[in-house]
């Protein structure tokens, strides 16, 4: 049967860990990578006789998303306890929102490419709700003989569960809703987004149907799926194993499955459980939660500009194309790189979006570092680039001064200078050198110069590129253009 015919139906439930120093309800660390079970305190242990207290910091957190994905903020929301006997939650439930979460009734709207020239389309994807949680520990395997090891320090840290609506089509769209959720959390602050740590997870829901029918088909849920490529493989083979089962006869079951990244499948890890199976009721251990205009308001002031404000404020701004703001509001420190260098350097927007964009994106790619960790300073970029504008060096002088700072080869603000007076970079702006350099390589070269005299036009850039070499290309192009015109006219 023809593939074309079917369509997959897929909601993501994304688990975001809070920015807190402190976990949802006690003075534990959150810190990563500490020794096992150091981090676990009384509550986390789920100890006789202790209490949960909320931690305000991760409820501002959660309102903050709400506000930047145009979400209905709960003026009262409940915890309540949902059960189920697993060793990384030792008191047996895990403390998390049902029937009255934080915040619900949102949208995050996405891009999707329609090829290189034309324009993207624009889809909004709806969000059911985003309610608040503790994390579980880790049920430890590897360098165990037999038995499992368990690590509580993650368990009780500040999660929001950030629930979709089924209005995923594909896995291309899975994807780029995943990466705009994940921008958007960084962006405001709230979670480091380090998908290798799991700090940000994927839970993916797929289901298929016939295209034209409107009841949806049974769905399996994918768990855990912590990268953008893997929650596509993961969800392509899902729709792909779906389709197999129900054209052989066979009916999907509703289960949990795990994605193997090595086989690029997935597998039945257990039967997928129904809300009434978790025994959801409210925390009698704690109160209801208020959330009152003046509350919601002093939040929003302290929001960030987010990306698509930042992405139009670039091009109005700047004057960038919308590519180029992309490219530069893709990150909340590559975006804060680039407006120090054009505010350093004092030199064209454009010109600073080039090398940010193009030599130094290239080079932190080729050296597996992000901005963060870039070994060239954005005052070391903007010194630069000043000097290109001035016109102390050209902009192929500059690759060469880029790539001594990069090396290393010169520390702190005034890196560039420093590199350019050691290498005797200075730009060649005065007509003696570059005239003498002109009829030098005009004597070498007769044949040429009788050929573009007798309407080669395209040797001129022959030209320009011999004189440039013989000025060790020093001599500023601008000038030789010039002047190599007036002295190779008939």
């Amino acid at each position: 049967m023809d593939r074309q015919e079917w369509e997959a139906v897929i909601g993501l439930e994304v688990h975001c860990q809070l920015l807190t120093k402190s976990k949802i309800f006690s003075g534990a660390a959150t810190a990563y990578g500490a020794a096992p079970n150091t981090q676990a305190d009384a509550v986390t242990l789920g100890l006789p006789g202790v209490l949960p207290v909320l931690n305000g910091t991760a409820l501002e957190m959660a309102v903050k998303f709400g506000l930047a994905v145009d979400a209905q903020i709960a003026e009262r929301c409940v915890f309540a306890r949902k059960h189920y006997f697993y060793p990384d939650l030792p008191k047996g439930y895990q403390i998390s929102q049902y029937e009255l979460p934080i915040v619900y009734q949102g949208h995050l709207d996405i891009e999707l490419s329609n090829g290189k020239d034309a324009e993207p389309t624009v889809k909004r994807i709806g969000i059911t709700r985003a309610h608040m949680e503790e994390d579980a520990g880790k049920s430890l395997h590897e360098g165990f003989v037999g038995i499992t090891g368990i690590d509580l320090n993650r368990a009780g840290t500040p999660l929001i569960e950030i629930v979709s609506e089924p209005d995923i089509r594909s896995a291309a769209e899975a994807v780029a809703y995943l990466k705009k959720l994940h921008q958007l959390v960084v962006y405001l602050g709230i979670c480091d987004g380090n998908m290798q740590e799991g700090s940000f997870r994927c839970d993916a829901n797929v289901s298929v149907r016939r295209k034209g029918e409107t009841k949806f088909g049974t769905r399996t849920e994918t768990k855990n799926v912590n990268s953008f490529r893997f929650v596509e493989k993961a969800i392509e083979y899902e729709i792909e194993r779906q389709i197999d089962v129900i054209e052989s006869g066979g009916r999907i079951v509703q289960e949990t499955r795990l994605f193997n990244p090595d086989t690029g499948e997935t597998r039945a890890m257990r039967t997928k459980e129904d809300a009434n199976d978790y025994r959801y009721f409210p925390d009698p251990d704690l109160l209801p939660v208020v959330v009152t205009t003046d509350d919601r308001e002093r939040i929003r002031a302290t929001m960030p500009e987010l990306p698509e404000a930042k992405k139009q404020r670039f091009t109005t701004q700047y004057g960038l194309s919308k590519y180029d703001a992309t490219v530069l509001t893709g990150e909340a420190a590559l975006a804060d790189y680039y407006e120090s260098v054009v505010k350093l350097s004092g030199a064209d927007a454009k010109l600073c979006a080039n090398w940010v964009s193009g030599d130094l994106l290239g080079a932190l790619n080729k050296l597996g570092r992000d901005i963060g960790d870039s070994p060239v300073t954005a005052p070391m970029l903007a010194g630069m680039v000043a000097r290109i504008a001035d016109k102390t060096i050209s902009g192929k002088i500059a690759k060469d001064v880029f790539e001594a700072m990069l090396g290393g080869e010169a520390q702190g603000d005034d890196a560039a200078d420093a590199i350019i007076k050691a290498k005797g970079l200075v730009q060649i702006t005065d007509e003696g050198p570059v005239l003498a350099a002109i009829d030098e390589v005009m004597a070498k070269n007769p044949q040429q110069l009788a050929d573009y005299r007798g309407g080669k036009d395209k040797l001129f850039g022959f030209f320009v590129g011999q004189v440039m070499r013989a000025t060790q290309g020093k001599a500023n192009p601008d000038l030789v253009n010039k002047l190599l015109k007036d002295k190779l006219a008939p």
